[in-house]
């Protein structure tokens, strides 16, 4: 599997080789502090040597490497719902910070969701951000995914309570 998006961004599986980018770029507390606590800060090099192992030993791939310029600086990962939400599944992303702002994520959750919709058969893409990431709301407007709702008080995170909101894609 590998996305070409063109200007040397691409999204594809992680490697064994990606460890050195991933513990320079993902070592990041602004990173950490908009993800889930399963990502760690610090993150130190047997967390990467984990995760790595983790993901290259999926059956079905479910989290991906975004390069650019021939390294991985970010991540996108997707996770499936089952039972009665098996037709959706959440998508999450973080992007090494000295590239922000220049549209990559953007360009990357786009591809990654049109991929998501034609190998994994769901008709429903949500992700939700921290009510205070600005950034990555507008990622996923720009991206094409609509503000659901306002989720009040329903993460805890570096010991605040914070808001979260949903967004999501439908085919």
């Amino acid at each position: 599997m590998l996305l070409d998006l063109g200007d040397g961004l691409r999204i594809r599986p992680w490697r064994r080789d990606d460890l050195d980018a991933l513990l320079r770029h993902a070592n990041n507390p602004k990173i950490a502090g908009n993800l889930r606590d399963q990502f760690p800060h610090p993150y130190t090099r047997r967390d990467g040597i984990d995760y790595l192992n983790y993901v290259r030993a999926m059956d079905v791939p479910m989290s991906l490497a975004v390069e650019y310029e021939i390294e991985a600086i970010g991540g996108i990962g997707f996770k499936l719902g089952v039972d009665i939400a098996r037709l959706s599944v959440e998508m999450g992303y973080w992007l090494a910070e000295p590239y922000w702002g220049r549209g990559l994520t953007t360009r990357a959750v786009i591809a990654a969701a049109d991929w998501a919709f034609g190998n994994y058969g769901v008709v429903r893409i949500f992700a939700i951000a921290f009510s205070h990431n600005v950034a990555s709301m507008r990622v996923l407007e720009k991206a094409g995914f609509e503000r659901e709702g306002l989720l009040r008080r329903s993460a805890i995170k570096n010991g605040l309570v914070l808001d979260q909101v949903m967004y999501s894609k439908v085919r």
